[in-house]
């Protein structure tokens, strides 16, 4: 294993953990699409998905960029949020609830993405690499608009839903 030598070096490595993040990410969006239940809470986990895989070509266009190969390496944090969401999935709530856990699963992700390329765009700016900062912060827009609609999502829908299957399950009792 290659040491970090330098801050290039350290540069290359966070551009490949994000790599690895986003290749996780796409095998686990189809996934939690086909568990939520609101149609606004599916769609925008299927429109992520196009977007996620355009961020993968994206990133790949950064290691051509900088001369790099275009490889990742396990991203441990990214594995760990995706098992979170799919626990979460095997509980058996109700599909309201669950869908209000689906949005808290995949924010905690945005922001985790948000984190990274916020790091890896301020880096590639300190080096230099010019191209890879516009890059960088067209992915970096598109995580924080994500963040946004899932809060739009939460706030205007979903979570008022969970709340009444809470409130009609207490009457029933």
């Amino acid at each position: 294993m290659p040491k970090i030598r330098t801050f290039e070096d350290l540069f290359v490595d966070e551009l490949k953990d994000l790599y690895n993040a986003e290749q996780q990410l796409t095998r686990a969006l189809p996934r939690m699409a086909k568990a939520a239940t609101t149609p606004q809470l599916k769609k925008a986990i299927e429109e992520h998905l196009e977007v996620t895989r355009e961020q993968v070509r994206r990133l790949e266009q950064v290691f051509e960029e900088i001369g790099a190969p275009a490889k990742g390496k396990t991203c441990q944090a990214m594995k760990g949020l995706i098992e979170e969401g799919q626990e979460l999935v095997k509980e058996g709530m109700e599909s309201e609830v669950l869908d209000a856990g689906i949005i808290g699963a995949a924010q905690r992700v945005e922001h985790y993405e948000i984190a990274g390329y916020g790091t890896v765009r301020a880096m590639a700016e300190t080096l230099g690499h010019k191209r890879a900062v516009k890059l960088l912060d067209q992915t970096l827009k598109e995580e924080k608009a994500a963040d946004e609609k899932l809060t739009r999502i939460a706030e205007s829908i979903v979570n008022v839903r969970a709340v009444e299957v809470g409130a009609s399950s207490e009457e029933e009792e």
